[in-house]
Parts: structure tokens; C-alpha cells; sequence
């Protein structure tokens, strides 16, 4: 089977390319749906209309995001289809299965509700108002919901099987599927880093308020609101974070090691806190992985094993097996897997060429040794140990951007939190531009954590069980790399006219006051 690998790096490039700029829209949408959300809450409870303006305020801001964020998704979703329709025809019964609920279920209650948010006020009972605006934010969450259970399945597939006859993965348990530990983690430290994201937007913005010497409650009020949600995200991320780090090293070792550009596994492995990759260090060599490094001792095992001095895996020791696993049973070699996947693909032409002839027990026989190898199918298409190395500098540094950047988040949101409680941080110019400026910041947080999470389970665009490159659709390489460009071109310009309205929103301000007591 010949591959073209310069369509999989264009194809890899575009759904790259769509996936962070849809990334910029859907957390933001999700925290600032909590936030806005508890604003009106409080004006229910107390019917005081600045929170009623400053409620309205935010979902205008929300609104905004949403709709771009829709529109980048289905582009995103109609992608596997004419990019990855190799990936699509194979796990497309159980892929498709969380991306429809999505659709028919979740983003069907935001479409339903979210028309009465912005246009039912005054029109509407408060109670009824109150309960549409909830029910958008828990239909954006649990759109999140589905589309991180199909991603989680990518990651670690549970609840199929393969089915010979039609050579396409089947859901066998959808409960296996929804549940799975690795889509639990991954769903709430998605949507708990959205809260983050959410708080930290409204800060900046409310500080520019403030900066402006413009709508000083309303900022207090909006900052007091994002500051209790920003450190709850914060706090409840890292819970969530270090269950995803263990997951991570119980179903992608070779992400893991990625991420702490670990290549000779040890018991008692430290944990690196700040380090600079030796840039010549390649799998098979003998240079320093580190240039330099500081590491907290045992906490890396302690994070993968729940042991201090548990065994943790590198490059090196993953490519040539032999090393105790949990179970009790010996890791195999990248070698081993490349001819169990062999003997997998092997086993289903021997197969299809039974059934063709109506040969039942060799049909039998074949279909016991493709189940029994078909766990590493996708090692069939490798000719090269090394190719099952993701790009450790990427991955590494990536996660040291996400984790520093959080322990910063979690340090200003405290700081502002309670500045403002205690009526000073209005009057603090140089934190207030602190605080606006580390938006961008939070963008970067973000799609850090996303760079770790898809660019760590390369090659796989299923793990184990199919590689991107043998994902790919059947199309001429000039037509994905033209499209490139025109998505490219076309984000720009979404872009900036969604920046361009947000920032008359902001400049306009929250409607004018009436009145304080209705």
C-alpha cells in the first residue's frame, strides 16, 4: 500500500488549522454560559436590575462566540468526511453515534432556548427566562459532552468490535463508550478549563471598564462573579488534570513520556518542573534528553501509578518491550505489535478469501487469529520503530505552557478575588492592566492543553488501532492544500469581524440604568 505522506501532513494541517480556530470560540461560550448564568441568577433572587444589565451584557458577548463557534464545528464535523473518509467508513458506526446525540439532543436544546434568552426578556415569566438561559449553558456542556466522548474514543477505543464482513468497527457497548474513565477526565477538565477561560475574559474586559474609568459597579460586580468561577475552574482542572494524567499512563504510556521527554523509563521518575530539551537527542541515540532540567522527585510515578516508586516507562523502553506491566505480564516490543498488526491484517484477507470460497472453517480459524491480534491492527502500516514517536518538543513544551500558565491563572484570580471583595482592586491601575492583557494568555492556556492532548496521540488518529495515515481520504494533495488556504483566509476574516463586534459590544457598554430595584 503506497501513501502519500505530503497529503497526510496537508490533511493533518487543515483539520489542525479548523480545530484551533473552533477552539478559540467553544470554551470561552462555555464559561462565560456559567457566568452569565449565575448573573441572572442573583437577579432573580434579589431583582435588582443592574444585574439584570450586567447579565444581558455578557450574553451579548456570548452570543457572539456561539455563533462563530457553530459555524467553525460543522466545518470541522464535514472534514472527516472529505479529509479523513478512510477514518470515517471504519469507526464511522460508533464515531457517528456521540456526534449525532450532539446534534439531535444537545444542540437541539441550545436552538430551542437560546432564542428565548436574548429575546425573551419582558416577555417571559423571570422563572422561565432564568431556566432558558440555564438550559443553554448545560446544552453548550453537554454538546461538549458528546463531541469529547467521541474524541476520548479515538484516544482509548472500549465498547467495539470488529466486524470482518463489513471490515468496520461496530458499538458493542455504548455505556463502555460514554463512560469510559479517559472521556470523564477529559470532559470535565475540557469544560472546567472553559470556566477558566470564561473567567479570565471577563476580568480583562472589566478591567478595561475600569481602566476607562467607565461602569465601575458593573465591573466589581462582573469581576467578583469571574474570579469565584475562574478559581473554581482552576482548582477543579488540576483535580481532573491529574486524572488525566493518570489515564494517560494507563492507555497512552508513549504520550506520557512525550510529555516529560522521558526516554529511559525508572522507578521513583521525577516529575519535570522546569527543563530545556537537548534538541540532538533522537530515539536510538546516546545524547542527554535535557539540556537542562529541574525535577520534583518520585512525583512523575506517583502521578502515572499512584506510587511513589512506581515504574514509569520511556521512549526507548516502549519501542523495545520487556518491561513488567501492572497485570503482571511482560510489555511487547513496537516490533512485536508491527507483526501482531501483520498478522491481523493477514487474518482478515485469509478472511475474506473463505468467504469468498464458502470455506466455514477456515472462515473460523481465520477470525480467531484476527481477534486475537486485532488489538494492534494499526502497527501493520508502520516500517519504522521511530514512527510511533509523537513530536516530543511540541508535546513537552506544550504541557509545561498549559500547567505554568494555570498556576498563574490560579494566583491572579485569587489575588483579584479578593481585591475586590475587599473594595481596593478598582483602584489599582497596575493590576488592572495586568489583568486585561493576560487574555491572550488564556487563549494560550487553552489551546496548549489541546496541542498535548491530539499532537501526543500521534501517529494514531486511533490509538493502536489506525493511523492517520492510513485515515486519509483518496484526494489529489493540491486540492487539500488549496483548501488550506481558502480556510485560512476565511478564518482570518471571521476572525476579525467577530473581534471587530465584540469590541463595539464592549465599547457600547451594558444598557443604560433605569432604575437600581424593580
Amino acid at each position: 500500500m503506497e501513501i502519500d505522506l505530503s497529503l497526510v501532513d496537508w490533511s493533518r494541517a487543515q483539520f489542525a488549522l479548523t480545530a484551533i480556530f473552533h477552539w478559540l470560540f467553544v470554551p470561552l461560550t462555555l464559561g462565560l454560559g456559567v457566568i452569565m448564568s449565575i448573573m441572572e441568577t442573583i437577579y432573580h433572587r434579589t431583582g435588582d436590575l443592574k444585574w439584570k444589565r450586567t447579565a444581558k451584557f455578557w450574553m451579548k458577548i456570548f452570543g457572539i462566540n456561539f455563533a462563530i463557534g457553530v459555524a467553525s464545528g460543522i466545518i470541522l464535523e464535514f472534514e472527516f468526511g472529505t479529509n479523513w473518509s478512510n477514518y470515517s467508513f471504519f469507526v464511522g458506526d460508533i464515531f457517528g453515534a456521540p456526534l449525532a446525540i450532539e446534534g439531535i439532543f444537545a444542540f437541539f436544546m441550545e436552538a430551542t432556548f437560546i432564542a428565548v434568552m436574548f429575546f425573551g426578556w419582558d416577555r417571559v415569566s423571570k422563572r422561565f427566562h432564568l431556566a432558558s438561559t440555564w438550559l443553554v449553558t448545560i446544552g453548550a456542556t453537554l454538546s461538549a459532552l458528546w463531541i469529547l466522548v467521541a474524541n476520548a474514543w479515538m484516544q482509548y477505543p472500549v465498547g467495539m468490535a470488529f466486524n470482518p464482513d463489513t471490515v468496520r468497527n461496530e458499538m458493542v457497548d455504548f455505556w463502555a463508550v460514554a463512560l469510559s474513565p479517559v472521556a470523564i477526565n477529559k470532559f470535565f477538565h475540557a469544560v472546567l478549563s472553559g470556566w477558566t477561560l470564561g473567567a479570565a475574559v471577563t476580568l480583562g474586559i472589566s478591567s478595561w471598564f475600569l481602566l476607562k474609568k467607565r461602569e465601575r459597579v458593573f465591573a466589581i460586580d462582573s469581576i467578583k462573579v469571574a474570579s469565584v468561577v475562574g478559581i473554581a475552574g482552576i482548582v477543579l482542572s488540576m483535580i481532573t488534570g491529574d486524572g488525566s494524567a493518570h489515564q494517560v499512563a494507563l492507555t497512552q504510556p508513549m504520550k506520557l513520556a512525550a510529555m516529560e521527554g522521558l526516554y529511559e523509563g525508572e522507578e521513583g521518575a521525577g516529575l519535570v518542573a522546569v527543563g530545556v530539551l537537548n534538541p540532538q537527542k533522537e530515539y536510538g541515540n546516546d545524547e542527554d534528553p535535557f539540556l537542562f532540567d529541574i525535577k520534583l522527585p518520585k512525583m512523575l510515578s506517583f502521578f502515572a501509578t499512584r506510587s511513589l516508586n512506581g515504574y514509569v516507562p520511556g521512549i526507548n523502553n516502549l519501542i523495545e518491550g520487556g518491561y513488567p506491566l501492572p497485570d503482571g505480564s511482560e510489555a511487547l516490543s513496537t516490533e512485536e505489535k508491527m507483526q501482531r498488526g501483520k498478522a491481523a491484517n493477514f487474518a482478515l484477507m485469509d478472511y475474506r478469501a473463505a468467504k469468498k470460497e464458502n470455506n466455514t472453517a477456515a472462515m473460523t480459524e481465520a477470525k480467531e487469529r484476527l481477534d486475537e491480534n486485532f488489538s494492534h491492527f494499526g502497527y501493520s502500516y508502520f516500517t519504522d520503530h521511530a514512527e510511533t514517536i509523537p513530536n516530543v518538543p511540541m508535546v513537552f513544551y506544550s504541557f509545561r505552557v498549559m500547567v505554568i500558565l494555570g498556576g498563574y491563572f490560579l494566583a491572579l484570580f485569587i489575588l483579584v478575588g479578593i481585591l475586590s471583595w475587599k473594595k481596593r482592586f478598582a483602584d489599582i491601575k497596575w493590576l488592572q492592566w495586568v489583568v486585561l492583557l493576560s487574555i491572550p494568555l488564556a487563549y494560550i492556556c487553552s489551546e496548549a492543553g489541546w496541542i498535548v492532548a491530539e499532537v501526543g496521540r500521534q501517529p494514531w488518529a486511533i490509538q493502536d488501532i489506525l493511523p492517520v495515515q492510513a485515515a486519509v481520504s483518496k484526494i489529489e494533495t493540491s486540492s487539500v492544500a488549496v483548501t488550506f488556504f481558502i480556510f485560512l483566509a476565511l478564518f482570518i476574516v471571521l476572525l476579525i469581524a467577530e473581534l471587530s463586534i465584540m469590541f463595539k459590544q464592549i465599547a457600547a457598554g451594558p444598557e443604560p440604568v433605569v432604575n437600581t430595584k424593580k
